[in-house]
């Protein structure tokens, strides 16, 4: 091979060389289909292996895979040979295992479609039986939940009467809570009055001067005896801490209503399952209204009894008062 390209010139020499490399290129790509189509091959055995056993699918793998080593052994050897007797040998050899070993193509295209098309038999058979029994059962549980559970024709025959309950008395509610009960008419107790009522929590030291204006300040330590001035400032701290506690609980009762009416129009919104959480939210409002109570109460009773504190105090200045008077009747007597 090596005396027969030494004929040739330099320039032939490399054309020839460039070509049986591009001839090795071309063996190599040609051989590729060759040597995928075993794995394609070997992994539809893997899904069907006892069918393509009976088929010979086994026996298809193995003629490929030799098939696809006799092209790899053919082109190293044609670019390696040296001599015009092993060309000649090596391209007899080539044309006998091409003769003997041809590619099954058309029986490995039947064993892909057949392998799809029982997928595609599998999928229509026991699958899509076994998707169409999930969907009767969701579909009967849908319907027991609408029917049975939560009817829907009877939540929104609630969500309606609902609905028409905050039409009918909301607004009736709100004009009784707003009516105007303030009664004064003079300046200072109609700015009182007004302090009192306006459910704000923020103007203390406004009521407190209100207050003063109204009822009068203490009196000086000159202008009273200290006891009496004790009494009325006492009575004083009383009286405007439980109207502090009024405009508190005004404000409170405020923010009451406010959660009724949001809870009540959820009422006639709200999705099926969701009445727990409701009455949950109902509950803990009902507990601060009691709550607020309790402090209205405790105003009541701490009033109670500073006006039992004030008429026990005027009972023991009476009682120290006559003490005194006898002092000085016995005084008068013993002189004369």
């Amino acid at each position: 091979m090596n005396r027969l390209i030494g004929n040739i010139s330099a320039r032939c020499q490399t054309m020839l060389r460039s070509a049986a490399w591009g001839v090795l290129i071309v063996l190599l790509l040609a051989s590729l289909p060759f040597l995928f189509g075993p794995v394609v091959r070997g992994l539809d055995w893997v899904v069907f292996a006892l069918e393509q056993a009976m088929k010979g699918a086994l026996m298809v793998l193995l003629t490929d895979v030799l098939f696809g080593l006799l092209l790899v052994i053919f082109s190293y050897w044609m670019v390696v040979a040296r001599t015009r007797r092993q060309v000649l040998a090596l391209t007899l050899a080539g044309v006998l295992a091409l003769a003997l070993v041809p590619p099954p193509a058309a029986q490995a295209q039947a064993s892909l479609v057949g392998a799809i098309q029982s997928v595609l038999n599998v999928i229509n058979g026991l699958i899509k039986t076994a998707m169409n029994s999930t969907n009767s059962v969701r579909a009967a549980i849908s319907n027991f939940y609408q029917q049975v559970t939560w009817p829907v024709a009877l939540i929104n025959q609630a969500k309606a009467m609902v609905t028409q309950m905050i039409g009918q008395y909301r607004s009736l509610m709100q004009s009784i809570f707003n009516i105007n009960l303030n009664s004064a008419t003079l300046p200072n107790p109609v700015a009182l009055e007004k302090v009192m009522r306006n459910h704000q929590t923020n103007d203390f030291g406004g009521l407190t001067s209100a207050y003063g204006n109204t009822y009068g300040n203490l009196p000086t330590a000159t202008a009273a005896s200290p006891a009496d001035r004790t009494m009325m400032d006492m009575d004083d701290a009383l009286a405007v801490d439980n109207l502090k506690t009024l405009k508190e609980s005004d404000a409170a009762d405020d923010l009451t209503l406010q959660a009724a009416n949001s809870i009540e129009g959820a009422a006639g919104r709200a999705a099926p399952g969701s009445a727990p959480f409701l009455t949950a939210t109902a509950v803990v409002t009902s507990i601060q209204s009691q709550a607020l109570t309790q402090m209205m109460l405790a105003a009541e009773l701490r009033q109670e009894a500073a006006r039992l504190a004030h008429e026990n105090a005027l009972r023991k200045r009476g009682a120290t008062m006559t003490g005194d008077v006898n002092t000085q009747i016995l005084s008068l007597l013993q002189r004369h």
